[in-house]
């Protein structure tokens, strides 16, 4: 199986503030891969420094075969991976169908347009001329995500869907992830649910103070060994 990402002995800093620890952290081609862990643990970190809005240098974070560490971001969305922030980071003064097409900006070709997003999350084409900010919190997820989509990444990195959202809502998001992965994409996602984050992954990571403290694959993991991981210091492998 090809390895899409690999990064190895990750740091990271905020200023003097070291908020990653050597980080090892892969995703094979067409993985869902989840990362759990407790509020500052360092997840939104971690997806902030692959995709270069963190600077690091003197790293190795391997993408598609290059070493993507350094790079500005820009120049890795346009090598194929694309995120959907936490906070959904929309523009107020556009529409729906308007902050969707600026995801296409990248110039990547794929499946992903305004027809295949609107048949992932059909309510968008309803609302398509109305202001995003007007949307409901998880319709405005759904733009955040077809955002992403609409650069046609081959990594899809998703921070906290789940976040503040009904569980129905969260259940209908998390439906379309099937089909995203069936086109060849590959997901990691910041779930702070963890039955969720258990049950559409391949494998889970969980950051404690920076640092993973249990890597695995989800089928052999148990929710006891997740949580002793969101506060130990011991590193396990499944």
């Amino acid at each position: 199986m090809t390895r899409i990402l690999s990064v190895e002995n990750l740091d990271a800093f905020y200023d003097d503030f070291q908020a990653l620890f050597g980080v090892d952290f892969y995703v094979d081609d067409g993985e869902a891969v989840a990362l759990v862990g407790a509020n500052g643990a360092g997840k939104s970190t971690f997806l902030k420094t692959l995709t270069g809005l963190l600077a690091t240098s003197g790293q190795t974070i391997m993408f598609a075969g290059d070493n993507i560490a350094g790079l500005a971001s820009h120049i890795i969305a346009r090598q194929g991976m694309a995120m959907s922030p936490e906070g959904r980071r929309l523009f107020p003064s556009l529409n729906v169908e308007e902050n969707l097409i600026l995801g296409a900006n990248v110039g990547r070709s794929g499946q992903w347009n305004l027809v295949t997003v609107y048949e992932l999350f059909p309510v968008l084409e309803e609302k398509r001329a109305v202001p995003a900010t007007l949307l409901s919190g998880g319709q405005q997820q759904m733009v955040a995500i077809g955002r992403a989509l609409m650069s046609n990444p081959s990594l899809l990195l998703l921070d906290e869907v789940s976040l503040g959202l009904a569980p129905v809502i969260v259940r209908d998001i998390y439906n379309a992830l099937p089909r995203i992965r069936a086109g060849g994409t590959s997901v990691v996602m910041v779930e702070q649910d963890i039955s969720m984050a258990m049950k559409v992954s391949d494998r889970i990571y969980c950051l404690q103070e920076g640092r993973v403290s249990l890597e695995g694959r989800s089928s052999d993991m148990t929710r006891d060994a997740i949580s002793a991981a969101y506060f130990g210091r011991k590193k396990e492998a499944v």
